[in-house]
């Protein structure tokens, strides 16, 4: 029983001192998830076809989203354009799906969606729920694709560079390898922070 009083007392300590040293880094990563619009694809299933299609539907939104997005700023700005022009975007997806013999249904919405940390080629996304356009081909249950669209990574018409919107600290958090042992870290946080 005494082993049990002092355990308790212990891992209580242990997870105070994890979470006050996790704090700055969960702060940072979630000003980040703040400043970031992100684009979700979901394929109808994992067969070759429907992840063909969800590629081709992907280049698609992409040029159109080069032409909706110019001269964005803001991840909000960015978030305002997507729901404004969510129609287009439907649109634009089901003439790719008829132009290849598909009858699909498609769903698009902004909406707001955890994301598991994400490298990128020069940097990595934090965990966290980030704005995001999701778009649903047929039943939506295939592997996904994403990219950031805001500041623009997968699209050119944003702002162009991570300088420009978020700050050097952000910068060098998103930037440096080191941090993705801390990023994972942010991400069980995220995770334990969001079950319903």
């Amino acid at each position: 029983m005494k082993k049990i009083l002092f355990i308790f007392p212990a891992l209580f300590l242990s997870i105070v001192l994890f979470i006050s040293a996790l704090s700055p880094y969960v702060e940072t990563s979630e000003n980040i998830s703040k400043k970031v619009f992100r684009l979700h694809i979901l394929a109808n299933s994992n067969e070759d076809y429907d992840q063909e299609l969800k590629l081709m539907v992907r280049d698609e939104i992409l040029l159109l989203s080069k032409d909706i997005f110019e001269g964005c700023n803001s991840a909000q700005e960015a978030v305002d354009i997507a729901n404004e022009n969510i129609e287009n975007i439907i649109s634009t997806a089901n003439k790719v799906i008829a132009e290849n013999g598909y009858n699909y249904c498609i769903k698009a919405c902004v909406t707001k969606e955890y994301f598991k940390t994400r490298k990128y080629n020069s940097f990595s996304l934090p965990a966290g729920i980030y704005d995001s356009l999701k778009i649903e081909i047929g039943q939506g249950k295939g592997k996904n694709w994403w990219c950031v669209m805001f500041p623009s990574v997968c699209i050119s018409g944003c702002t162009s560079d991570l300088e420009g919107t978020l700050s050097s600290d952000e910068i060098e958090m998103i930037e440096n390898d080191k941090y993705i042992i801390r990023f994972k870290a942010v991400e069980i946080y995220e995770k334990i922070k969001n079950l319903h």
